[in-house]
């Protein structure tokens, strides 16, 4: 992380106040599309709701449970906090003129143990349900969700009304292309196997355990079913802070999380860090929208090996580095990163010094189907295969297409040949597409590709007849429930 960018951090984190120079106000109506118009239109929720009043009135308390802290959007909305740790069960209801303040680091529940079926003595599973169109926001860097091991979150909203986590900067109007590291993001701790061991133990173990940035949680384990709950229809907008020098928080990290855990339509906009990222586990995910995130869109290690399927990830002009940085950090090869991703349009960005679009290295091997990648910057290669390890691993391309000035990184680690020859062990692929994508949408070039049914290669995923994550105009799953993706939208 440079030094103006970590400036930047810490003056975008001090509070509503020190904000209001950090983005513009240019902000929309639709709540799935833009800054927050107040939430008046009823919704009285399960604990406690205020029925419907008059648009621009807060409510008058919050529930039982939070903390009443005033209010916020000039007025208009009822701020109603989190508590510090939740214990048991917490719904955080749909309320009008109700927001949730996130304060500090919110805790769902204690670390329960590696062992599902010996949890630690004196822990109780601990359960922080939302409910659809709830909008919650942190202030500052240092407010997240941190859902610890063993203890779930379901978040469920719908493409008309999703859950936003944001920013106290945009709900009190702010927004804008270069807006980041707002507040902390969301953190998810699971039981499902990692590859950090002691030394002499082989993953996967039980006792292949590792601590997140900063010591917050402890994460792994050998339940590669393990569920840690439910997130759909989520926006996770402005997020990532630095924690610590080297250490900092992602629009949404996954720590060792399982394959029971459901994700599935989720975007993250303009995060300070990365966009998702993975610490090793089995959770997969599909409809994931990444943008704007000012280092790596998707960023998988320490042995992830779950799968996504139908994502749109895209670098904004004027920041970002690599939109996949995939690795497995020398670990062993019994459980090395292996990352599947179909269905993809990976957009790099038009930043001076701005990374390449997929980076490989430490023995990371994958397997990558009916992908897009493409740049207009003209020094970005499509791919870079950074060492002979990660050559060892095998990772695969099948229906995938390159669209960069350079198709392949010649570097000192593998060379742009050795690279080349990876890629075109793969089949139907093309180093020398010329992208038609209308913004992210498919146009002739792309419909003309041949594409790989990638449920041939992971149960988990769709069978499907076309490469990239949206098939055309009349393929409209991104819409309605995310914000700064189409022309004129905005966060």
């Amino acid at each position: 992380m440079t030094g103006a960018k970590l400036k930047t951090l810490l003056l975008c984190s001090l509070g509503a106040f020190a904000l209001a120079g950090c983005g513009g106000a240019d902000n929309v109506a639709s709540p799935g599309e833009g800054a927050f118009p107040p939430n008046n239109g009823g919704g009285t929720g399960n604990n406690g709701g205020t029925g419907t009043l008059p648009p621009g009135t807060p409510a008058a308390d919050c529930p039982t449970g939070f903390a009443n802290v005033g209010t916020v959007a000039n007025g208009t909305l009822r701020a109603c906090q989190l508590p510090q740790k939740i214990t048991g069960a917490l719904l955080v209801p749909l309320r009008a003129g109700t927001i949730y303040a996130i304060s500090g680091r919110v805790d769902v529940g204690d670390d329960r143990g590696a062992d599902p079926n010996n949890p630690k003595a004196g822990t109780v599973q601990s359960v922080l349900t939302i409910e659809a169109g709830v909008r919650l926001y942190g202030s500052g860097g240092l407010d997240y969700i941190n859902v610890q091991r063993g203890n779930q979150i379901f978040a469920e909203g719908t493409a008309s009304n999703p859950i936003v986590f944001t920013s106290r900067s945009n709900v009190d109007g702010n927004s804008g292309a270069d807006l980041i590291g707002q507040w902390g993001g969301i953190v998810i701790a699971g039981r499902a196997p990692i590859a950090s061991c002691p030394a002499g133990t082989t993953p996967p173990n039980i006792n292949c355990v590792a601590t997140f940035e900063g010591g917050v949680s402890l994460y792994g384990g050998n339940s590669p079913a393990d569920n840690s709950g439910r997130l759909r229809y989520i926006q996770i907008r402005y997020p990532g802070f630095e924690i610590q020098p080297n250490r900092e928080l992602n629009g949404l990290t996954l720590l060792g999380v399982g394959s029971a855990t459901t994700i599935d339509h989720i975007q993250v906009h303009n995060s300070s860090d990365d966009g998702i990222e993975f610490f090793g586990g089995t959770v997969n995910l599909k409809h994931v929208v990444i943008t704007g995130a000012d280092d790596d869109s998707l960023d998988t290690d320490e042995g992830w090996r779950g799968g996504i399927q139908f994502a749109v990830l895209r670098q904004r002009a004027n920041g970002g580095d690599r939109v996949f940085e995939e690795s497995s950090a020398g670990v062993q090869a019994s459980l090395n990163s292996q990352p599947k991703i179909a269905n993809y349009t990976a957009i790099g960005s038009g930043r001076t010094g701005a990374g390449d679009i997929q980076v490989l290295n430490t023995g990371t091997g994958g397997r990558f189907i009916n992908g897009i990648h493409t740049s207009a910057n003209t020094a970005t290669a499509c791919l870079d295969v950074d060492d002979t390890s990660t050559v060892a691993a095998a990772p695969r391309w099948d229906s995938v297409v390159l669209a960069c000035s350079t198709a392949f990184r010649n570097d000192s680690g593998v060379d742009g040949a050795g690279a080349a020859a990876l890629f075109n062990a793969g089949t139907n692929n093309s180093s020398t597409h010329t992208s038609t994508l209308s913004g992210f949408v498919n146009g002739s070039n792309e419909a003309g590709r041949v594409a790989t049914d990638p449920k041939t290669i992971y149960s988990f995923f769709d069978t499907v007849t076309y490469i990239g994550a949206v098939r055309d105009a009349n393929d409209t799953w991104w819409s309605g429930w995310t914000c700064g993706l189409a022309t004129g939208s905005s966060c």
